[in-house]
């Protein structure tokens, strides 16, 4: 055959089992950050249970995980909040700006920035993660992530910072 390996974007968990009658996926890639966990309960423990890779896209929740994001604070120029809102007008509210406080802060303690967190809990919780920086500094906090490994105590721990 000529197809070494086939993915899926977007899918539910009905759609997952739907999919594995057919062939099992090499990977599932959804939306997926402290922000957006609605693949938690059911989607990523399928993809476990039988054997494919989660590696979702959006970790920095459209910027929202970044810091450029502020309480009381105009949206940057150019930033999603000013181009695109639709899909992030959710986050606007204190508990998103309280979760972001206290990811700051814990960001703060372990000496990194606040996107290399918010990407390696990720890491913690997935496969891997797609990334799409527009500038080359951007790749900064990645590469920071990789390095910072986070226990599953501690990943659950900065996970209720957004609850």
């Amino acid at each position: 055959g000529m197809i070494a390996a086939w993915g899926l974007s977007n899918y539910d968990r009905a759609g997952l089992e739907e999919a594995v009658r057919h062939g099992r996926p090499a990977l599932l890639q959804n939306s997926f950050s402290l922000l957006d966990r609605g693949d938690e309960a059911h989607a990523i423990p399928f993809c476990a249970a039988h054997g494919i890779a989660y590696v979702p896209f959006g970790p920095l929740a459209g910027g929202w995980l970044t810091g450029k994001y502020r309480r009381g604070e105009a949206f940057p120029a150019g930033s999603r909040m000013t181009q695109r809102p639709g899909p992030y007008e959710r986050h606007v509210n204190d508990r998103v700006f309280d979760g972001l406080d206290r990811l700051r802060a814990e960001a703060d303690e372990r000496g990194v920035d606040l996107p290399a967190l918010a990407f390696a809990w990720v890491l913690a919780r997935c496969d891997g993660a797609v990334c799409g920086p527009n500038r080359a500094e951007q790749l900064d906090p990645v590469v920071a992530a990789r390095a910072l490994h986070l226990s599953n105590d501690d990943a659950d721990r900065i996970g209720r910072f957004f609850e």
